[in-house]
């Protein structure tokens, strides 16, 4: 039995470490482990609730909204605010479009490089390689001379030894499988959609003043003006760019991205027998349709266990709560207990080794607290959130636009449904996400359009913003599906401040160790059974829980209460 051990996990926000045990060539068990510390729950406690969005928005700089989003639902949960369709329309346009770009960020710059050679790249024929991406897609950047030309660019940077982004990595591993045409065409939109990206995140410059860290939240609506006779407003002009901006999102994932997912997962079929994981799915739900204290949302919610998706349980928060028996935290009613977030307690039991800690585990002790990541369970299970989730939820629901993509993509394919279950369903999943979203952003941009023309320019409900008008004591829960799966934030306010605040975030769900009963977490549960060919290149480890989409500093984040400082950068 070896010990192999991925310390850091790169192409990820934060620190992660990966433990597990190979037996013949397979993963035995396996042991995720986050490496920080997130204080932000501590830092929120006697704050003005309608600040807390600010702060928890600062727990990333990855997701950028997802956090400011949660929370501001979650203080108007618990106050009782109402925002009026146009704030709903504009949080629906700033979700989507960090969910589209995010996405397409994860599968050509974190992603790809688990089945995608670089160094084969520079052996390809570019006619063969034009030959191959007209084939798929009618993309007007296929030319010979157009890959002949990325070739070059990527053997420049070979030739100079200035690889950046693709210096880390394992380059002629046995288990790549595309040709070196297909290698060649992923490298090309690679670089295109570093362009691509940068051009499609504008959406929240104009919705939210910058990207990341938008500023335009405000509990109970939005704070940017909607006035098509104003220049210093959301007016014509400005959905005549968001329009813009959308079809050029659309193009490029049903031109490029979805094609390459196709082409690229068509050599690796058999990674639909892997990375299973826990098999129980969780989704909040997403995009409100309607401007009810229970709106339909576009992307629905529910739960599903034991990969049954004949039914689809109905969400029930009372069923949420997290353990820390394996985690650096302690309880006051002990590690063995289960706490809702509303009661939920963020106290700091660091007993781990002491850095600088030996990279090659011996100083890991599993079989105690091992990671900074709580143990988040519905119902006593662990659950999975994520893409995964939301597509499988939504296919189970009856939604016609992702069954009949994930039809489209399985008949590509050429596997069945059961295919959904693994790495390769959680690739597919977020592709399939991502050009509903696409499609999708048009109706909210045309929604905002027809409420300007019929003189509706209301973006923010002012009746519950005075403290004063609200209880004494009030409790909010705050859900909302982020590009990594299901993040939740609970306050409790008294007398205006804020008495407790927690956030259960995607990758804790997904990437947090076992609970008090043993139960692996969905990353420790899905490495099982992964095959790998070099334990000191252990490509196949990284595929299965990049698959996720790790966001550790989601799940953890550092703050030192005596100001020291902890590092010191200078760029000259």
């Amino acid at each position: 039995m070896a010990r192999v051990v991925v310390d850091p996990v790169t192409r990820i926000e934060g620190h992660l470490r990966i433990e597990a045990e190979v037996d013949a060539g397979v993963v035995r068990d396996a042991w995720s482990s986050s490496t920080m510390f997130r204080g932000i729950e501590l830092i929120l406690k006697g704050r003005d609730p309608r600040d807390a969005w600010a702060f928890t928005q600062r727990i990333c700089g990855v997701c950028t909204t997802v956090h400011a989003v949660a929370s501001i639902r979650a203080v108007e949960n618990a106050i009782g605010a109402a925002p009026p369709p146009n704030a709903r329309l504009l949080r629906n346009l700033i979700i989507g479009a960090q969910a589209v770009q995010d996405h397409v960020i994860h599968f050509y710059h974190l992603h790809a490089l688990d089945w995608v050679d670089i160094v084969s790249a520079l052996a390809a024929d570019p006619a063969k390689t034009s030959s191959l991406a007209q084939s798929i897609s009618d993309w007007p950047l296929s030319s010979p001379t157009y890959f002949a030309g990325i070739r070059d660019r990527v053997k420049g940077f070979v030739d100079r030894g200035q690889l950046g982004p693709f210096a880390n990595a394992y380059w002629g591993h046995p288990a790549y499988r595309l040709p070196p045409e297909a290698n060649l065409m992923a490298v090309a939109h690679y670089l295109e959609a570093l362009d691509w990206q940068r051009e499609v995140i504008k959406m929240h410059a104009v919705l939210g003043g910058k990207n990341p860290h938008l500023q335009s939240f405000l509990v109970g609506g939005m704070a940017t003006p909607v006035d098509p006779d104003s220049q210093a407003a959301l007016n014509a002009g400005t959905i005549a760019e968001l329009q813009r901006l959308v079809a050029k999102a659309r193009d490029f994932v049903t031109r490029v991205y979805i094609p390459d997912l196709v082409a690229v997962a068509s050599f690796y079929k058999d990674w639909a027998g892997h990375g299973r994981g826990v098999g129980n799915y969780l989704a909040y739900g997403e995009y409100p349709n309607d401007d009810s204290a229970a709106p339909a949302l576009f992307l629905p919610r529910g739960v599903i266990r034991g990969r049954d998706l004949a039914a689809v349980e109905p969400f029930d928060p009372a069923k949420v709560t997290e353990y820390v028996a394996h985690s650096w935290y302690q309880y006051q009613q002990g590690d063995g207990a289960a706490l809702h977030p509303y009661q939920g307690e963020t106290s700091p039991a660091y007993t781990g080794p002491t850095p600088p800690y030996d990279l090659l585990g011996l100083d890991s002790d599993t079989d105690k607290k091992y990671s900074w990541l709580k143990s988040p369970r519905y119902d006593g299970l662990p659950m999975e959130v994520g893409p995964l989730a939301r597509m499988l939820v939504a296919y189970a629901s009856g939604h016609a636009r992702v069954k009949a993509l994930v039809g489209a993509v399985l008949t590509r394919l050429g596997v069945g449904p059961e295919a959904l279950f693994s790495t390769l369903g959680r690739v597919a999943a977020r592709g399939i996400e991502t050009q509903v979203l696409a499609e999708k952003m048009a109706d909210w941009v045309d929604g905002l359009a027809a409420n300007m023309a019929a003189g509706d320019l209301r973006i923010h409900d002012n009746s519950k913003w005075d403290p004063a008008s609200w209880p004494a004591e009030a409790m909010g829960a705050g859900f909302h599906e982020a590009p990594r799966g299901a993040l939740g934030h609970w306050v409790s306010i008294r007398n205006g401040a804020i008495d407790n605040y927690q956030c259960v975030v995607p990758s804790t769900w997904n990437a947090g160790p076992r609970d008090a009963k043993g139960q692996r977490g969905p990353y420790e549960e899905a490495l099982i059974g992964t095959p790998v060919a070099d334990l000191g290149r252990p490509v196949e480890i990284l595929r299965t829980v990049h698959s996720f989409d790790p966001c550790m500093a989601c799940g953890v984040h550092v703050v030192d209460g005596r100001r020291r400082e902890v590092a010191h950068v200078r760029v000259r």
